[in-house]
């Protein structure tokens, strides 16, 4: 995808976030997010919008020092603000995109195209899932994500998130490798899981589980979220259990 397509996704997934997020309500329970309501998602949302314009703006080339999510959501604007302060930090972090050079020269923390193609994809994958969340909360089935959208989804957190590192350096016990495709495009991933890591490729190979579902399906499934349609599962299913216990992103 370009960056003009990581921007209009943003965009578009921020507005239906702060939309879903007002039918809600701030005392609304988010059930994928286990301890917190709407407040906290927005409150959660809005610092990661504008954490991510103070470098994609400044230029910034070293990292921030970062407070702890539980001063970020302390700290996060009064309720009766809340809902104006998301709304601006999202449209600001939108601005600053698309403002942005080709050639930004600032701080990533994940391999890309570029560094703005880096901040562009990673505030369109992040504010997709936490849309679905705020939908969630608001009763509401949540809306597909766009294909293509999907599959880069996948290939961010399978490629790029997870796979990030040296490789063990002693041989790992394997616990079993999955192998995920997109069904109705010719898309498919393979990730291994290890005691300690989880290594991830394009492509298909030899698999103990077998996961076939529509890419927006595949996208929520491995970010925990609950699939629209149930997926095809063949082999190990208990591999997916051990997915869900444990891989859990928290940046």
């Amino acid at each position: 995808m370009e960056v003009v397509e990581y921007i209009s996704a943003l965009e578009r997934e921020g507005r239906l976030l702060i939309e879903s997020a007002r039918i809600a309500g701030l005392e609304a329970p988010v059930p994928t997010c286990p301890g917190w309501r709407v407040r906290e998602l927005l409150a959660h949302i809005n610092y990661v919008h504008r954490w991510a314009t103070a470098y994609v703006a400044g230029a910034l080339t070293e990292m921030l020092p970062e407070p702890a999510e539980e001063e970020i959501l302390r700290s996060a604007p009064r309720d009766d603000e809340l809902f104006d302060s998301a709304e601006e930090g999202h449209a600001a972090l939108v601005r600053a995109l698309g403002d942005a050079p080709p050639d930004l020269n600032c701080w990533t923390f994940l391999p890309a195209a570029s560094p703005l193609a880096m901040w562009a994809r990673r505030q369109a994958h992040e504010t997709a899932v936490h849309r679905v969340d705020a939908e969630l909360a608001a009763g509401r089935i949540p809306q597909p994500l766009d294909k293509r959208l999907a599959v880069d989804g996948v290939d961010e957190l399978l490629l790029s998130m997870l796979s990030r590192g040296e490789p063990p350096k002693e041989a790992e016990t394997g616990l079993g490798a999955i192998c995920l495709e997109a069904r109705g495009l010719e898309e498919s991933w393979s990730v291994r899981l290890g005691e300690s890591d989880v290594r991830a490729e394009a492509g298909e190979a030899p698999w103990d589980l077998l996961i076939r579902a529509g890419a927006s399906d595949l996208f929520l499934l491995l970010w925990n979220r609950p699939s629209l349609e149930k997926p095809e599962l063949r082999g190990e299913t208990g591999l997916l259990d051990l997915w869900r216990e444990r891989i859990r992103v928290t940046w």
